[in-house]
């Protein structure tokens, strides 16, 4: 059994690991404890889990025994059950199977009167559960497109987002994709969405919920054969679908084909779909082509790094709203320095905020250069991301201007992606060649004259440049 128990405080660690700021999971999931691991007649093994209390057991069930599942299935290959016992004395509510009656607390609540600590633990679980079921069935109120920065990068996302928000299953909106590197929004977007439809469209139900808790979802209720309540929640319990981190449905195929069909039914509906994910459903690794086509059925918005304007607006909206008094050349310079998502703007900014307040002082220039001495303000782009750059700009991947592939968009695609390292980092043509996939030297001086001669003639070519230098400025902030 002591082996057992190594095996259950490490799946309780590793979700205590995924989850630090979750409160609810820790208060719920704490007084876990492993009674026991046997075989069954069908060769599975069966897991004994106790809990306190009758309200430990169905906010276990409800909220985390897939999350359970996933963690026991990554360590444990082997066919598997679980069972929650309730270990104290509590009352029954084993004839209760979706949700509890209102005066469930209340009961526990009376039956534990005789013990104050145990009276007040059972109120502070109502408030907890009451809680924890809003954060579930809602979004999280502070998501607003009220509270979103609006810039050159985002415009026709936060657009297409609004116009859905106010007529959700549209059918040339739908589905909603919205693209962009982490950090950059795309999940306040999603919720925005959620919150407006909620409040313009009280009628209709809101799922929303991230790619990977479908996935293990999905997973769960294969393996315990409940998909028809898996599909009622999905299909027939849910009006408008939001679903974040879409990229890593591509793991599953079993997941993919009930994706696949919950896809087809809110579209023969005229339900809205509005997904979120870091790449383009052409580069989605494992994604099947009849979902990838669905994805890019309906109207694809793209998210990128914003320029130094916004970043200067979006620090002056999260200042001003958190009472933070900043000199407009620290606001400039945190701006400046924060190149590569809006969650680093905002993580220098609280750096600047906590020792401003731990060393009581005002917040000032020379604070500011002396907390984020880290971050230099001159540092160059790297090859890599200018080479991100442009492939994002002409619709390819790195991989194939590394590789050598010579169709006509992609030659030009690479040979641009040559000149602006050249220029930008002034890089030996050797180095230049080596970075894509192993180019001769002459193969890369050949695309710098082409690159260099073109551009006086191919105005289109100028204009692809001029964008990705402009892209570049915002990176380097030079």
């Amino acid at each position: 059994m002591s082996n057992a128990q190594e095996f259950w405080s490490q799946i309780k660690s590793n979700l205590k690991d995924k989850n630090l700021h979750n409160k609810p999971l820790q208060m719920w999931f704490e007084p876990t404890t492993l009674l026991s691991v046997e075989n069954t007649e069908s060769g599975s093994m069966n897991f004994k889990l106790g809990v306190p209390t009758e309200l430990h057991k169905y906010w276990i069930s409800q909220n985390l025994l897939d999350n359970i599942c996933g963690e026991i299935s990554a360590i444990f290959e082997s066919p598997f059950n679980i069972e929650l016992f309730v270990t104290g004395d509590t009352p029954d509510i084993s004839q209760y199977t979706t949700e509890p009656p209102s005066d469930l607390f209340e009961a526990a609540k009376k039956t534990h009167s005789h013990n104050p600590s145990h009276a007040n633990a059972f109120e502070t679980a109502k408030q907890v559960y009451e809680t924890e079921a809003k954060v579930v069935e809602g979004l999280n109120q502070d998501y607003q497109f009220s509270s979103f920065v609006v810039g050159r990068n985002n415009e026709f996302a936060h657009a297409a987002s609004f116009s859905i928000a106010e007529n959700p299953g549209v059918e040339n909106y739908n589905p909603l994709f919205i693209c962009g590197p982490t950090g950059m929004g795309k999940t306040h977007l999603l919720h925005a969405v959620g919150n407006h439809i909620a409040h313009s469209h009280p009628r209709l139900k809101i799922c929303y919920v991230s790619a990977e808790r479908f996935l293990n979802e999905c997973i769960s209720s294969i393996r315990r054969s409940e998909m028809d309540k898996f599909r009622l929640r999905f299909r027939e319990q849910c009006d408008v679908l939001l679903m974040d981190d879409i990229q890593i449905l591509g793991r599953g195929e079993a997941v993919q084909e009930e994706f696949f069909h919950t896809l087809n039914d809110f579209f023969e509906k005229g339900q809205q779909v509005v997904v979120a994910s870091d790449r383009m459903p052409k580069d989605i690794k494992g994604l099947e082509d009849r979902i990838r086509t669905r994805l890019e059925w309906g109207l694809i918005a793209d998210i990128q790094m914003p320029d130094i304007e916004t970043r200067v607006a979006i620090l002056k909206y999260k200042a001003e709203k958190r009472n933070i008094r900043l000199p407009n050349e620290v606001v400039n310079y945190i701006a400046r320095i924060s190149k590569r998502s809006i969650r680093e703007l905002e993580g220098n900014l609280n750096k600047v905020k906590m020792f401003s307040e731990l060393q009581g002082l005002d917040i000032s220039m020379d604070l500011t250069k002396k907390v984020l001495n880290n971050h230099d303000d001159t540092t160059s782009i790297t090859v890599d991301e200018i080479m991100k750059l442009a492939a994002q700009h002409y619709n390819v991947r790195v991989t194939d201007l590394k590789s050598r592939n010579r169709t006509k968009p992609l030659v030009t695609a690479r040979q641009v992606s040559m000149y602006l390292v050249k220029k930008h980092l002034d890089k030996s043509l050797v180095d230049i060649g080596r970075a894509f996939g192993g180019k001769d030297h002459t193969t890369v001086m050949s695309a710098l004259r082409r690159i260099q001669d073109q551009q006086t003639k191919n105005l289109d070519l100028k204009r692809d440049i001029e964008e990705l230098e402009g892209r570049i400025h915002n990176i380097t902030g030079v």
